[in-house]
């Protein structure tokens, strides 16, 4: 009764089912560790936001890395903006999530001639994309600075693409050691994301918004979805197969009872 179980197109189906019972199954996992690591960031953002400031210098020097486990941490750094190398950066939201600008990034040197990158936060792009924009003027003089550490931008980690041949003074990333080159001087590595400065200077631009560190994402939804479909397989297999044998037996119990009135007539 089950031989139609070897049929081309039985075969085919199972071998199809068998292959996609294994794929579901990882990618409800792929799903969990997505799930696993949005928590574990959404811990470390929210600890390390909590913890008091340090020095930056106490977390980064030039050429460093930025830990993964440092990110986000609170820092103060003191010195005075150098505006003659600041910068923009393209293409980045504002805290409505929607409207497109730049984020200004400008140096702070720091004593030993040292510097750090601030972004000091974001404007509207405006109508010509091809002229450096109007950005509010930074402070004067020296003044102390406090925000949250980030690691250097790079195409791999954020996605974005570090576009050549920009207008003057606009980048695509914000990297320390892109900016080094400009400064031709010490750049520690990361950046500052801005959040409050001492003396406060005039309107300045708007601040980055704070990460969103409560949510966790649809990963977890998706993990139990891919490993209900992968039990549905093998369900659906059964069904199928119990629906092709009773076909058949049906089919085969009518076959002879048509054949008798043939018969009959014959004689």
């Amino acid at each position: 009764m089950y031989r139609f179980l070897l049929t081309r197109q039985w075969v085919i189906l199972t071998l199809v089912g068998l292959v996609l019972i294994p794929t579901m199954v990882r990618l409800g996992f792929w799903q969990l560790h997505r799930h696993e690591h949005r928590v574990a960031q959404n811990q470390l953002i929210g600890d390390n936001l909590k913890a008091p400031a340090v020095p930056v210098t106490d977390l980064t020097a030039p050429g460093r890395t930025v830990p993964r486990e440092d990110t986000w941490r609170t820092v103060r750094a003191t010195g005075t903006y150098d505006t003659a190398h600041e910068v923009v950066v393209r293409q980045r939201t504002g805290s409505d999530e929607q409207s497109i600008g730049y984020f200004v990034l400008t140096p702070l040197t720091l004593p030993g001639d040292k510097a750090v990158l601030i972004n000091r936060g974001w404007i509207p792009a405006g109508t010509d994309l091809t002229r450096y924009p109007k950005v509010p003027a930074a402070p004067s003089g020296e003044i102390t600075v406090t925000g949250r550490l980030k690691a250097d931008e790079t195409t791999a980690d954020s996605g974005i693409k570090d576009k050549r041949g920009l207008p003057a003074r606009q980048v695509s990333l914000i990297n320390s050691e892109r900016q080094a080159k400009e400064l031709s001087r010490p750049v520690l590595g990361g950046y500052i994301e801005l959040t409050s400065s001492s003396p406060k200077g005039g309107k300045q631009p708007d601040p980055v918004a704070a990460p969103d560190h409560s949510s966790i994402g649809p990963h977890m939804a998706y993990a139990i979805q891919w490993w209900l479909f992968a039990a549905g397989v093998p369900v659906g297999w059964f069904v199928l197969v119990r629906r092709e044998r009773r076909d058949r037996a049906a089919e085969s119990a009518a076959t002879p009872q048509e054949k008798v009135p043939a018969a009959a007539g014959a004689e």
